[in-house]
């Protein structure tokens, strides 16, 4: 089967590929190196590169929508289910706060976790804490996004760059109607991305718990 890569990683993957070929084409033609080298640094060129190929693929999913589920918006591991007061938009009043990481193995395409309104958009340039620190939420460098939907409700959906990830990219706007599973972004390398539900939001999953962006269902709504 094909693989499938993300748009954001086509011209880095098609540069890496041209350098990786003369680095071993001048080792072989040029520098005339042991055929145990130039085996080796072939071996290294070849983990090298389909490692950033892993990490820039797109698998298909499919997606079934449901306006009282919330999808999980990326692939990775459950580390924080929590109470904690939100500034940014709710004004310090308190939310349940789900946090999914994502290692550098994980995809990292970024899903709508509900279909609604993009009520808030906001980009935060920042830190590069490691992902799992507690104040990489307030510091790194991050986007937050509030998703509108049925009967007033607010999620609010936090991306948030690793110690790893030098930058984010978004595909959506405040004002912007989308649909649940459609790609919102993408974060290079290990990241995060927090949710923030209403108090008394029924959650799904447990810390520790493996998620697959646009299937499995984090939470769900009345």
């Amino acid at each position: 089967m094909m693989i499938k890569i993300h748009k954001e990683g086509r011209v880095l993957l098609t540069v890496l590929f041209l350098v990786l070929t003369a680095i071993n084409l001048g080792l072989l033609y040029f520098m005339e190196v042991p055929e145990d080298i130039f085996l080796g640094v072939a071996g290294i060129s070849a983990v090298i590169f389909l490692f950033f190929l892993q990490f820039f693929r797109n698998p298909k999913r499919k997606i079934e929508i449901n306006d009282k589920h919330v999808l999980a918006p990326a692939d990775g591991k459950v580390v924080v289910i929590e109470t904690t007061e939100e500034h940014e938009y709710f004004g310090g009043k308190d939310r349940i706060q789900v946090s999914i990481f994502m290692s550098p193995l994980n995809v990292h395409v970024n899903r709508n976790p509900v279909t609604g309104l993009i009520k808030y958009f906001k980009y935060h340039p920042g830190k590069y804490l490691a992902a799992w620190h507690p104040k990489s939420s307030t510091e790194n460098e991050r986007t937050t996004l509030v998703y509108e939907i049925h009967k007033g409700v607010e999620i609010l959906v936090r991306q948030i760059a690793g110690a790893a990830a030098r930058r984010i990219k978004w595909y959506i706007d405040e004002n912007q109607s989308v649909i649940q599973g459609k790609e919102f972004g993408f974060i290079k390398f290990g990241s995060r991305v927090d949710l923030f539900f209403p108090i008394g939001t029924k959650i799904n999953v447990q810390k520790g718990q493996k998620t697959r962006g646009g299937q499995t269902i984090i939470a769900e709504l009345e």
